[in-house]
């Protein structure tokens, strides 16, 4: 997938600036706290896992996502970082 692909969606960046202030989040919460569908939250989330910046961890019948320790996880929060503190 292209890096345009990926930021192109204020969903996505949305998703990715919540759990960049709460670390970890699940698809519920994200989806409450963005006023989103369950089903869209979900399907953004498995995009940015498969793009190895996000991980899921499964607790029970609960997906939860967190930014991944991986080089695109941290450029993403990186770039998180230097946003918000403009």
């Amino acid at each position: 997938m292209e890096l345009e692909e990926v930021f192109c969606s204020k969903m996505r960046m949305h998703n990715l600036r919540l759990m960049f202030q709460c670390s970890q989040l699940n698809t519920t919460d994200l989806a409450c706290r963005l006023g989103a569908n369950y089903a869209v939250t979900l399907r953004h989330l498995i995009l940015l896992k498969n793009e190895d910046v996000v991980e899921e961890r499964m607790g029970g019948r609960t997906r939860f996502f967190r930014f991944k320790n991986s080089l695109k996880a941290q450029a993403v929060s990186k770039l998180l970082e230097e946003w918000e503190s403009q």
